[in-house]
């Protein structure tokens, strides 16, 4: 078992319908969301601090779109009145939110952070916390991506580019940890 920081705060990215939409293709970790659910309930039966983070792009063609269904959260992740969401409108949560402010304000000063997608809103989360000076948490299992091309235009696996993504992460910017690490069922 991993020890988190006493009043670590729960951050899930962007756990929207909109990931759903087939035009992603296909992804990793398919028990993402029980994962993340998981975590989440943990947190609400704990009374810890939880952010749900969700996107809100300007793209015309977004599935992430404010006004369409894919803008929703997933019913795994839906907040319940009372829980703080924040609206981003870059991959980064920390830029233009005023998350930084609020966490620091409530003395959170270790964040646990799950949710999609793994290479982009997660990374850019976690590296940014990182730098912030925040214990920062990434759950592996609880987030997940997408194939990719890499930048000479080989097709690399959802696997490979989640893999890819935590190692960047890990050590330097963040603690990567299992679900059941953080829920005392396993250890680091």
């Amino acid at each position: 078992m991993h020890r988190l920081p006493a009043g670590a705060a729960l951050l899930i990215i962007d756990l929207q319908k909109a990931i759903d939409h087939p035009s992603w293709g296909r992804r990793n970790n398919p028990e993402g969301e029980r994962n993340i659910a998981r975590l989440l309930a943990h947190w609400r039966a704990s009374g810890m601090p939880l952010y749900h983070i969700r996107h809100d792009s300007t793209e015309p063609d977004s599935t992430y779109r404010p006004g369409q269904p894919g803008h929703d959260f997933k019913d795994e992740a839906r907040p319940l009145p009372g829980e703080t969401i924040i609206a981003k409108k870059t991959p980064n949560a920390f830029i233009g939110t005023g998350l930084e402010e609020k966490l620091r304000a409530a003395g959170h000063l270790a964040v646990v952070i799950a949710g999609v997608i793994t290479n982009n809103s997660v990374e850019a989360t976690a590296r940014m916390a990182g730098n912030l000076g925040f214990a920062t948490y990434v759950v592996a299992d609880a987030t997940f991506t997408f194939g990719k091309k890499d930048w000479d235009g080989t097709q690399r696996t959802a696997e490979e580019v989640h893999a890819m993504s935590l190692a960047n992460l890990h050590g330097e910017y963040c603690t990567v940890v299992t679900t059941a690490d953080v829920l005392g069922e396993g250890r680091v």
